[in-house]
């Protein structure tokens, strides 16, 4: 039996932030960005998903570089997994309305399972595991990510070093992830964007199909001198093959300060009943150095 199949957090606000699943994200200019969020998944299940993720990188204009951090907690059932990881992002080129970029991510991934916790129905089921075991395994990411005013392209790969070993009850999968974004922001009142993903996860491959629509705050048009973002309010609507779908909004409390919230609803009859939430936090301290619509070329690397 496999329980660590999906072994990469399962998150509906990736579509802002995919520094989990590829590290060439954080290479965005002159700011110092904090995300963080919480997902809880299947409510009233017993032993259902819990995820706590907490993530900051700065983006060093003088290197063409940037750092990360990414902590990540994610509680299911009997496992305990715990994946701290130190992200490096470099823009490989970057020319004027487009730039492209290659990351990679190492740290460490521990799991634990306690197989006291498992409730079979027969007590002697030879696919369980019954005892208590904590592995501990260095792990890397790679991607890369491509961006102009009105596309993105992604691919990456994580947990390289689980490529071609079998254990996979107590170690990582590799997954794989390609993704495509379209996004128009140059509307007056409001902005708009398109996304379609594929994820392969071991032996599961995932379609993901994401809309989001924005309104823009006109003060934030007419004086120009804001820096920042001009979106106010965003929705969005997500639809996986995974039978589920979700509905996402968000709200900017400042110029640089966003708090979003994402609702799943399965459409598998097990779970149809067993709503997911989950909240997120997004903060820019943008740099002292330099304004960042002229450093990025334009406001497109904000949202995206």
């Amino acid at each position: 039996m496999n329980i660590a199949a999906q072994t990469d957090i399962s998150m509906a606000t990736h579509w802002n932030n995919r520094a989990n699943y590829n590290p060439a994200f954080i290479a965005r200019t002159d700011y110092l960005y904090i995300f963080c969020n919480t997902r809880h998944q299947w409510l009233g299940i017993d032993g259902a998903p819990v995820v706590y993720n907490v993530q900051a990188s700065e983006y060093f204009h003088s290197m063409r570089s940037a750092l990360g951090l990414s902590v990540v907690n994610d509680n299911i059932g009997a496992t305990l997994s715990f994946n701290p990881m130190l992200t490096y992002a470099f823009r490989i080129a970057k020319k004027n309305g487009w730039a492209l970029s290659m990351g990679l991510s190492g740290g460490i991934f521990t799991r634990t399972i306690d197989g006291s916790k498992f409730e079979a129905e027969t007590a002697t089921d030879p696919s369980l595991y019954y005892n208590y075991k904590k592995t501990t395994q260095p792990d890397i990411n790679v991607g890369f990510e491509f961006q102009n005013a009105h596309c993105i392209y992604g691919l990456s790969s994580t947990h390289l070093l689980s490529i071609g070993k079998s254990d996979t009850l107590f170690l990582n999968t590799n997954h794989r992830y390609g993704y495509a974004i379209y996004k128009n922001d140059d509307l007056k009142s409001y902005s708009y964007s398109v996304g379609v993903q594929v994820v392969n996860r071991y032996n599961l491959t995932v379609l993901e199909a994401n809309f989001t629509f924005r309104l823009k705050h006109m003060e934030r048009i007419l004086k120009r001198s804001v820096k920042g973002p001009q979106e106010v309010l965003d929705f969005g609507l997500t639809y996986r093959t995974s039978h589920d779908i979700t509905l996402l909004c968000g709200i900017m409390i400042s110029s640089y300060l966003r708090v979003g919230y994402a609702y799943d609803q399965s459409f598998l009859s097990r779970y149809a009943k067993n709503t997911t939430h989950e909240i997120m936090l997004e903060y820019r301290i943008p740099s002292k150095s330099a304004s960042t619509s002229t450093r990025c070329g334009g406001k497109e690397f904000w949202y995206r």
